[in-house]
């Protein structure tokens, strides 16, 4: 019986995830237990996938062959970059303690979400000196994990004129990224821009609402 190589590629990729350990003993994306995926997981299956398809794809009568290995390997990398994303969100969580702040893993990236009162005053692009601690730690983190990228997001409220939002938020996020590169992130690992009022993730009807919106995003990748 011939056997499809994207079968067999799929067989190595379950087989690939099977034995993945995370250390997170089936806890689901944010940690509550629901036995999905973690970031090990879904980076092991995803790698291995795309491994068993270039190998399946590649031609010739070793392909069902090329298409195994290639699973396996891509399993491995997948996993491994994971299994980097779980332990830095482990260890953030651990290292922020400030409150409002908030790491949540997204697939194959972190987001560490810092509120602007924990940063800025009103109105203010300035980053206050007694409010910089929660910055050199992320940075510690950057500077220990060296195979990552950061992205640092500005928002705002809707408050005020919309292009001015914009600006304030670039400003921020540019005063945020300063610090990182002044704490030893290599400039190129950074990248600065401002969203203004553009992506709300709570309504900007009510004060509690305007003030999860007032916020700086560091979305983290880990370089594949």
């Amino acid at each position: 019986m011939t056997r499809s190589p994207f079968l067999l590629a799929a067989t190595a990729a379950i087989l690939t995830l099977a034995a993945c350990d995370d250390g997170y003993n089936g806890q689901s994306y944010n940690g509550s237990g629901s036995g999905q995926m973690s970031n090990t997981q879904a980076g092991a299956l995803t790698g291995a996938l795309l491994g068993g398809a270039l190998g399946a794809t590649s031609g010739g009568d070793e392909r069902i062959t090329k298409a195994a290995a290639g699973a396996i390997i891509g399993g491995l990398i997948g996993g491994a970059v994971g299994n980097q994303l779980d332990k830095q969100a482990q260890e953030l969580r651990r290292d922020l303690d400030t409150n409002g702040v908030s790491v949540v893993r997204q697939g194959d990236r972190l987001v560490v979400t810092m509120p602007q009162d924990v940063l800025f005053a009103t109105d203010s692009a300035a980053v206050r000196p007694d409010l910089q601690q929660d910055l050199y730690t992320l940075a510690g983190s950057l500077n220990r994990y060296p195979n990552t990228t950061v992205e640092v997001v500005g928002h705002t409220d809707s408050d005020g004129e919309a292009a001015y939002n914009q600006r304030l938020s670039e400003s921020r996020a540019r005063a945020v990224a300063n610090i990182l590169v002044n704490a030893g992130v290599p400039q190129a690992r950074v990248v600065s821009y401002g969203r203004g009022e553009e992506q709300p993730v709570a309504s900007n009807y009510t004060p509690e609402g305007k003030a999860q919106n007032r916020r700086v995003e560091f979305i983290i990748r880990a370089n594949q």
